[in-house]
């Protein structure tokens, strides 16, 4: 039997070894148990103080279930084994387990070190209402808090906190128990402040980020978290004034809280001051780290900044020489988006391929550069190899199939990310319900309207602003109004959404007017703005106005306008046959007109008879566009309108010649769910033949009422019979007999078409309207067309 002496060297000689091995970074956990190992074989009896060293080692050293072990083999564990496990428990995520440690500890052995270490890691694993909770019960039982308490009860606070008593009552209660003094408490209240001001639920941050200075401007200590949290809290809360002026007055020089003020610069769009306070970051010595240039890179990608840019990634080629894989994955992906933003998809290819680690957002901002390059091929290649997808892979994918022009597919790929498991986020909704506005899908989009509501996303911007133009474009136009006017908030978007549905249903002066209060309720114009204004007042006729807002673009907003607006303004002018002032315009213009422009010219020669100038159109079109085929179908219906087949016969020629392929006209409409699609003279649908039927009928009808064939729109040399024909076979006339023979009487008939409308077509929906006392709404490939009782929306103006 060991005498006591010997007992103490033994124990002496196991804890300064346990101490060595705590000592050693990493913790080794062999080297630990063979020292454990060793008691054993010795025959020492643990206890007290070393076997609560060894249980600290192993959990220490990620074995927490030979910890547990250790201590599930003790009696009666004392409160340092408990807190010890708690702490282990909460630092692996492992909150459940440490609680039940927690509870099942007697009242009578909780001090405050044991509540601390349970505040502790509920807040670190982002449980604010449980880490507040616990404290309530500790000041119940009173147990002393003290600085760790308030702390890390602080820190809990700042993820729940809502309402500024709440702070002001944790400020009470540091000040009670004498802690006003102690930087780290008041700096985790300073936090406290500071997240309740940026809370959604916060009045006004003013208040608070008052409290937050007063609380620093008092601190007999300041050391360089407090600095870093003053600054970004009132960046965060979007004062970047204030949080400038605190940081050109710290006497520290904490690279944090400069990457917190070039951060919120950026957010803000003050890239000049971004790029000008790394300027002086880097005079002064500070520091840059991931963190810097990530933010900078953004700045370039976002305020076109491409070349600086590029020196940028040259600079931390040059001077990181050895970057950790933290700073090489988060740059590498701001220099992929910096890139694709720019149109350099294959350089930011390049980046992607050379990377040695990548996660998700590496693969998410190649996927959208593809999407933004319309490379849609390869983005769906590419996204078919992806190791892993997320919500915003989905809505990436689906957004950019429907907004260029695979409308179908990104329908199947939304049922395909729900089949999948995911569970669609807005965004994703907005993304399939463009598809629905670009199909003319109405009852699928009213649908997906319904389920949006029914998973809460009923107040969302985006999908809100889709549902605009979905309704809008698939001809329920009261139905967008309703979106608009319902809708929590709006935003720019959201009018040039509803100041498009009005242009697009030729309802001119209400887009004007809508423009107006937009401009009394202090939203700014921007160019979308006046692209969907100048559309509404070509459609409508209106030269007066279109003229006004297109010169006060430049003088009122400082909006320098583009080609599409010059387009508009040349279709408008060219609408109203006033084609001198269009030929003004266009030779005004302060760049080389491009295909938009020459397009409205001819399309306005078009309706006017205007051969000369549209031959000159024609010619330019020919130059910068010879594989488009609106330009030899324009030229020659204008030589046919004349009688100029000789002409007709060489522009169709000259199509051949080049390989130009015309774009069958084509109309669709929506019945029970399904598309129907018809071509002209179509003989392949399987109720075709009914359709003939019924159109004999109904043009037998029709004449009764006056109703005459206007001939001058069959652009061929052919008899007068054969041409009634011919215009009888038009595939907007199909689809409107189809949907008279298969909708519900009374419904309104919506028929969708790839290009404008013809004359003769226009001129008999006005009289089937009179015979069946139905509604009838085209949307052609320019606008809409709403048939009642004899007469068009358009007014004939088209």
């Amino acid at each position: 039997m060991r005498s006591p002496s010997d007992l103490r060297a033994a124990a002496n000689r196991y804890a300064a070894q346990l101490q060595l091995c705590h000592r050693r970074k990493p913790i080794s956990s062999t080297t630990t148990r063979t020292v454990h190992a060793h008691m054993i074989a010795s025959g020492f009896k643990l206890r007290g103080y070393i076997l609560n060293r060894l249980i600290d080692i192993y959990c220490k050293s990620s074995n927490l279930s030979y910890a547990r072990k250790l201590f599930d083999e003790i009696p009666e564990p004392d409160i340092v084994a408990r807190t010890t496990l708690i702490a282990a428990y909460s630092a692996s995520g492992n909150v459940k387990l440490a609680r039940e440690m927690f509870c099942r500890t007697p009242l009578r052995m909780r001090d405050t070190v044991f509540y601390n270490a349970m505040i502790t890691g509920f807040s670190h694993n982002n449980d604010g209402f449980a880490a507040v909770q616990l404290f309530r019960e500790m000041m119940l039982e009173n147990v002393r808090p003290d600085d760790y308490t308030f702390s890390s009860v602080l820190s809990g606070l700042g993820l729940i906190v809502e309402d500024e008593i709440q702070c002001q009552q944790m400020h009470s209660a540091v000040v009670k128990f004498g802690l006003g003094f102690v930087t780290s408490v008041l700096n985790s209240l300073i936090s406290a402040y500071v997240k309740c001001a940026s809370s959604p639920s916060a009045l006004s941050s003013l208040p608070l980020m008052n409290d937050a200075k007063k609380l620093f401007d008092e601190m007999p200590e300041k050391d360089e978290l407090t600095w870093t949290t003053i600054i970004t809290g009132f960046v965060r809360n979007n004062n970047l004034e204030a949080a400038r002026e605190f940081l050109d007055g710290a006497d520290v020089k904490v690279g944090v809280a400069w990457n917190a003020m070039i951060s919120g610069y950026v957010q803000h769009g003050l890239f000049r001051e971004s790029f000008e306070m790394f300027r002086k970051m880097h005079l002064m010595g500070i520091e840059e780290d991931e963190f810097t240039y990530t933010s900078i890179i953004s700045a370039c990608a976002n305020g076109g900044f491409f070349k600086l840019g590029k020196q940028l990634h040259a600079y931390i080629l040059r001077k990181v020489a050895e970057p950790t894989r933290d700073f090489t994955l988060s740059v590498n992906n701001a220099l992929i988006t910096l890139y694709y933003r720019f149109g350099k998809v294959d350089e930011a290819l390049e980046i992607f391929n050379k990377m040695s680690v990548r996660d998700i957002v590496s693969w998410n901002a190649i996927l959208s550069g593809f999407v933004d390059a319309r490379r849609m091929e390869e983005a769906k290649s590419f996204f078919r190899e992806m190791p892993e997808r997320n919500l915003l892979t989905w809505t990436i994918m689906i957004s950019g199939l429907a907004q260029n022009g695979f409308g179908e597919d990104a329908m199947k790929l939304f049922n395909q990310m729900r089949t999948d498991g995911f569970e669609p986020c807005d965004y994703a909704f907005a993304g399939v319900i463009t598809s629905c506005a670009v199909l003319g899908a109405l009852e699928h989009g009213r649908q997906l309207h319904a389920q949006l509501m029914s998973l809460g996303h009923d107040s969302s911007l985006s999908a809100g602003n889709a549902l605009i133009t979905m309704y809008a474009r698939c001809g329920v136009f009261e139905a967008a109004r309703c979106v608009f006017l319902t809708m929590p908030s709006v935003d720019s978007v959201s009018w040039n959404a509803m100041i498009a549905a009005l242009a697009q249903h030729g309802r001119g002066m209400e887009a004007i007017e809508l423009f107006e209060q937009m401009l009394k309720e202090d939203i700014e114009p921007d160019r979308i703005t006046f692209i969907t204004i100048l559309s509404a007042c070509s459609h409508a006729g209106l030269v007066k106005e279109g003229c006004h807002y297109f010169d006060s673009m430049c003088s009122s907003y400082g909006i320098t306008p583009g080609e599409d607006h010059y387009a508009r303004m040349v279709d408008l002018l060219c609408r109203a046959g006033k084609f001198k002032e269009a030929k003004n315009l266009i030779e005004s213009m302060h760049f080389e007109p491009g295909a938009p422009v020459w397009e409205a010219l001819l399309a306005g020669c078009r309706i006017h008879g205007n051969i000369d100038l549209g031959i000159e159109a024609a010619e330019k079109l020919f130059e910068l566009i010879p594989q488009h085929d609106g330009t030899y179908v324009l030229l020659s219906n204008m030589y046919a309108d004349i009688g100029k087949w000789d002409n007709v016969a060489k522009v169709r020629k000259l199509m051949r010649d080049r390989g130009v392929k015309k774009e069958p006209g084509c109309s669709w409409i929506e019945v029970e769910n399904n598309v129907h699609v018809f071509l002209v003279d179509d003989t392949r649908h399987p109720e075709g033949l009914a359709v003939y039927q019924y159109l004999k009928q109904l043009g037998m009808e029709m004449r009764k009422l006056g109703y005459v064939p206007d001939t001058k729109f069959v652009l061929q040399d052919m008899e007068s019979e054969h041409k009634e024909y011919a215009l009888s076979t038009h595939s907007e006339k199909l689809a409107v007999a189809f949907g008279l023979m298969k909708l519900p009487v009374g419904a309104p008939i919506r028929v969708f078409k790839n290009l404008r409308i013809c004359g003769d077509c226009h001129n008999a929906f006005k009289f089937i309207t009179r015979v069946v006392q139905r509604e009838i709404v085209i949307r052609d490939g320019k606008r809409f067309h709403h048939f009642r009782d004899g007469d068009c929306s358009c007014g004939d103006y088209w």
